[in-house]
């Protein structure tokens, strides 16, 4: 089994939106068991939903009374409002009763962490808000789901802005706050600035001709930004890899 629920990063520009909040998983309705709400020790709920294998495993092997640590992807749906894709869970002491004892059920960053690498594409160090750019995989059926923006509680400075970053957050409350911040390197920007005309581009897939989101970065140098793959602890002393672009 692996050592920590978070896949080590495996090329500098890896993109990825990925944590673990501690809570009471508490279905809305009973028809609906994979849509509900966490319920975390400070009080806070938060929206969820369960994604793929892990409603198995959370009906066959986890007390639903008790708390646990769930593996997740952030979003933010509404201003200020964090929603949770759960896709894993980490509790050796429960899913691999040969390593009670070996591996604590607790990860050495704390409850509530969360790890975001992408692009910052706004910041304003004054109100402490940032914004960041995340890109995921495509689908098994070739098709690419569009980017999203996480809203982050934090100072960056401005000269950072269109740089690739990793960041470690903490959740606080319904919000995500940012405790420490590496600056990756730049991102080659493309698209027409300034009213001049776009030049073409080669090695790249056209788009119809039509122009392109001014915040959206060229394909950045090698090694090529990619989106993360995360582990959900299984029965049996086996990990599953689940790699599921958000929604």
């Amino acid at each position: 089994m692996r050592q920590h629920p978070i896949s080590p990063v495996t090329e500098p520009m890896q993109y990825r939106a990925i944590g673990v909040v501690r809570g009471q998983y508490l279905p809305t309705e009973t028809d609906h068991p994979n849509r509900g709400r966490i319920r975390c020790a400070d009080g806070t709920e938060i929206e969820a939903v369960v994604l793929g294998r892990l409603l198995t495993l959370l009906r066959r092997h986890l007390n639903p009374e008790q708390p646990h640590l769930w593996v997740v992807y952030p979003r933010i749906r509404e201003q200020g409002q964090l929603h949770l894709q759960m896709v894993g869970v980490w509790e050796p002491s429960t899913l691999d009763p040969a390593a009670a004892g070996e591996q604590p059920d607790a990860m050495p960053e704390g409850d509530d962490y969360f790890s975001v690498r992408g692009e910052l594409i706004y910041t304003r160090p004054e109100s402490g808000d940032l914004v960041i750019k995340v890109r995921q995989q495509p689908r098994p059926d070739g098709s690419r789901p569009l980017p999203f923006k996480l809203p982050i509680r934090g100072e960056i400075p401005l000269e950072h802005l269109r740089h690739f970053v990793a960041l470690d957050l903490r959740r606080q409350g319904l919000t995500l706050q940012l405790e420490a911040c590496e600056v990756i390197g730049p991102l080659a920007q493309r698209g027409n600035r300034g009213g001049r005309k776009r030049r073409p581009e080669t090695g790249t897939a056209g788009r119809g001709g039509a122009a392109p989101r001014r915040e959206r970065p060229a394909a950045a140098a090698s090694p090529r930004p990619r989106s993360d793959e995360i582990t959900a602890a299984r029965p049996g002393g086996r990990s599953q890899a689940i790699s599921r672009p958000g929604r």
